[in-house]
């Protein structure tokens, strides 16, 4: 078995990673933060002493989103945590980063990005220039692959934000499913993510970035009334602005050339899974954090 390192396997990402088919496939060290303090470089050389890995996938990050606890030195942390592991790469063969498209600028809008482009705009806010220096990093550095994730949802993300699964337990509870503005965004269900993680270990990437997004995009409008459709309900879609936000979407066309066997589900179907997910859970669910939209 290969011996993986994986950060962050208590965020949305890293729980998925566990519960999925790669934890048979592969020796996965998910350390506490106890075991593994990012920001401390005494911690992580304690932990990397007499331990090798066959590759580092990198989920770990503070987040800077709007329902943050604290989004304080989110550009030092999440720089210092990435630079804690690469002073360690003689431990690992490969790094496999979970990067994000905020690094392609989202002050204004990202349509149909395209890994060539990577570097054309600085991004404005603290959270897409972080990933944008840790890209910069990436790009300089052997066996370092920065996966440029778009619109990743599925069970345990914070269904107080993310427009998926806000959207899935409003209508649950008949609240009224609720937009800003539409919009035009890249998704890709959490599941199909893990195929294309062990197409990444066990292969070597040809290049050093990777949109991960699924193909084209749907507006945020549609989800909403296929939402409406899957619950049976007749409630309400409020849109608070006419007209559309920024563009969130990405070209998937490298990844689609360098993992030819890469199948997505289809939206749709992975909206009704998370749905019956939910259901499922529904009496473990605050109704009262969907009250007020962050």
């Amino acid at each position: 078995m290969k011996q993986i390192l994986l950060t962050g396997g208590s965020g949305f990402i890293g729980k998925n990673i566990l519960e999925s088919f790669l934890v048979e496939k592969y020796d996965i060290v998910a350390p506490s933060h106890a075991e593994l303090d990012l920001l401390e470089t005494r911690s992580a050389d304690a932990f990397f002493k007499g331990k090798t890995f066959d590759c580092v996938l990198h989920a770990c990050a503070k987040p800077g989103h709007r329902n943050a606890k604290d989004p304080s030195r989110l550009l030092y942390s999440n720089l210092r945590m990435f630079e804690n592991l690469e002073r360690h790469k003689d431990k690992f063969g490969k790094f496999l980063n979970f990067g994000s498209g905020a690094v392609y600028d989202q002050s204004r809008d990202i349509s149909g990005a395209r890994e060539a482009d990577l570097f054309a705009r600085v991004p404005a806010d603290e959270h897409g220039f972080c990933k944008y220096a840790i890209a910069k990093q990436i790009e300089k550095l052997p066996n370092f692959t920065d996966l440029i994730v778009f619109g990743v949802f599925g069970k345990y993300e914070d269904f107080e934000i993310r427009f998926i699964s806000n959207a899935v337990c409003k209508a649950l509870f008949g609240l009224p499913i609720t937009l800003r503005q539409n919009r035009r965004f890249s998704y890709i269900d959490v599941g199909d993510l893990m195929p294309i993680l062990e197409h990444f270990i066990e292969r070597e990437a040809e290049l050093p970035f990777y949109n991960i997004a699924g193909d084209g995009y749907v507006e945020l409008a549609e989800v909403a009334r296929w939402i409406r459709e899957i619950s049976g309900r007749d409630i309400p879609i409020q849109v608070a602005a006419e007209g559309y936000g920024l563009d969130y979407y990405a070209d998937n066309a490298r990844l689609r050339g360098h993992f030819k066997m890469a199948q997505f589900t289809a939206l749709k179907a992975s909206i009704a899974k998370l749905y019956r997910y939910y259901a499922d859970r529904a009496d473990a669910i605050d109704k009262e954090l969907l009250m007020t939209d962050k």
